[in-house]
């Protein structure tokens, strides 16, 4: 008799595993994980920065220059005949609002021109710079609608980034910006 009941154990065939409970906690696992998944989008920003090997050469005359320096207490636009315009830091932080403004009104005068220099300090926090940057590249306002920022005018998208010059002695104006300026 155990004999009989062994042989018929041995003879079944084997039992099949039933997936059906695996099948639907995949059903809904994967989809919420897509769902919940963050998705990073990285944004690159494209600067001309001189080469190490290139001997540092004098800037030419003939071709217009925007050089913006960025210092702890404010900023200063210059170009090649000298400084344009002074821009003090506010508490909040840097007036970009006005930077942006002014520098609508010198692509009018120079519309073809796309490059800027950016002279900053050793000690200008990293979102200060970006938000100057992007200041620096576009002008945008907002869109009546949505209420997004749009992009209205290209301004100056070729930027270049170097360390700030050091500052000239005490009793040189153009050094520090106007406390007025910028307001």
């Amino acid at each position: 008799m155990i004999h009989s009941r062994l042989k018929r154990f041995r003879s079944k065939d084997p039992a099949e595993m039933n997936i059906t409970a695996f099948m639907n906690l995949m059903v809904i696992l994967v989809p919420f994980l897509l769902i919940t998944a963050v998705f990073s989008r990285l944004a690159v920003l494209e600067l001309a920065l001189p080469s190490p090997d290139v001997e540092q050469t004098e800037p030419d005359p003939d071709r217009p220059r925007l050089v913006l320096v960025v210092r702890s207490d404010g900023m200063q636009l210059d170009d090649e005949r000298g400084a344009l315009q002074s821009f003090a830091r506010q508490p909040t932080g840097y007036n970009t609002t006005a930077l942006n403004d002014f520098l609508v009104e010198v692509k009018k005068r120079r519309p073809k021109q796309t490059t800027i220099t950016l002279m900053m300090e050793p000690d200008i926090a990293y979102d200060d710079m970006i938000q100057i940057m992007d200041a620096v590249r576009a002008h945008r306002v907002p869109d009546e609608d949505t209420g997004r920022m749009t992009l209205e005018q290209r301004l100056f998208p070729d930027i270049s980034i170097g360390d700030a010059p050091p500052r000239a002695a005490s009793g040189d104006a153009a050094s520090a910006p106007s406390e007025d300026a910028g307001q």
